[in-house]
């Protein structure tokens, strides 16, 4: 039976768990893949239905482990388009090795288009991802790209709070952008982080550029890693006098010693999405959200040709 211009939605390891609430909105099961390892740790991939003609969305975020999910995508488009699929998108809710977008020195790799490359070459005709560490990382393509925000989610979930004399503080200032976007949808004030790294994993905060005194105090970033630029925001926001801090980001990597920081930080909430599966590691104040609906209305539209364009707002 032919599966010509069939919506079809298949997952790697990484994330089965955002892959199956995806196809819940949408309204069809998850494709039958084996996605395991020869003994010697390589990449065991087979699709085992037929999608000759299909169109394919492959839903694998490059999370730790790093290079193993980043290598089973790899291989699951390769695998995808010998069986002949029409249109193959990768469906990345987590975009890994974003942070490596420029030269910041000598002698270093610019690894963000490295794994463009390498995504384009496997033969991904698409990408749909969220929240790129820096939105340039687009251009690094030379197939389309759809940028989704977490933003709708997030905002939604604070806007229901009605937390009143708010303020967003950006930790650093490469989320001053997605922090004003955030002011600006929930009617807040605006402050900003002069942040100085004293080490690999450390960081110092040396100013706050505007008031937070009195007002609760959400700090937003795009991903949590090691947490030491987060908790120190939060630590300073307590520092000058805020009413209550929150923290939210899109991607909870939490790796090395972010959940110890995040224990020890004195917030009333912490919200991030599942973009990221977050496995055994569970903190009190870590509150979860689900993505799956945006990513399925952009599957949905883009199955059918339609604007996704909104979606980014």
């Amino acid at each position: 039976m032919t599966r010509r211009n069939t919506m079809m939605v298949f997952s790697g390891n990484a994330n089965r768990g955002l892959a199956g609430r995806i196809c819940e909105h949408l309204g069809i099961p998850v494709g039958n893949i084996s996605c395991s390892r020869f003994p010697d740790g390589e990449c065991d991939v087979k699709i085992d239905e037929d999608i000759r003609g299909a169109d394919l969305f492959l839903v694998q975020s490059t999370c730790p482990p790093v290079n193993d999910h980043l290598m089973e995508l790899l291989a699951m488009i390769d695998c995808a388009r010998r069986a002949s699929a029409d249109r193959i998108t990768a469906v990345i809710p987590y975009f890994g090795y974003a942070r490596q977008d420029r030269k910041a020195e000598g002698r270093v790799p610019i690894t963000a288009k490295l794994v463009a490359n390498l995504l384009c070459a496997a033969g991904a005709n698409r990408i749909l991802t969220m929240d790129l560490h820096a939105a340039q990382i687009q251009g690094f393509f030379d197939i389309p790209v759809d940028h989704l925000f977490a933003s709708p989610v997030l905002v939604d979930h604070f806007r229901k709070k009605e937390l009143g004399q708010l303020s967003l503080l950006s930790p650093d200032v490469g989320s001053i952008k997605m922090c004003r976007a955030y002011a600006k949808r929930l009617n807040a004030g605006l402050a900003i982080c002069d942040k100085r790294r004293s080490g690999s994993q450390e960081t110092e905060v040396m100013h706050v550029i505007g008031d937070i005194k009195g007002k609760n105090v959400i700090i937003a970033d795009d991903l949590i890693s090691t947490a030491a630029s987060i908790t120190e925001a939060a630590r300073t926001a307590w520092d000058r006098g805020a009413r209550d801090v929150f923290m939210t980001a899109t991607h909870p990597v939490l790796c090395g010693p972010a959940m110890d920081r995040l224990v020890k930080a004195r917030v009333h909430e912490c919200v991030v999405t599942d973009t990221i599966p977050l496995g055994e590691k569970r903190l009190e104040t870590l509150h979860v959200l689900s993505v799956a609906g945006l990513f399925a209305e952009a599957i949905k539209r883009i199955h059918k040709s339609e604007s996704v364009s909104s979606l980014f707002l």
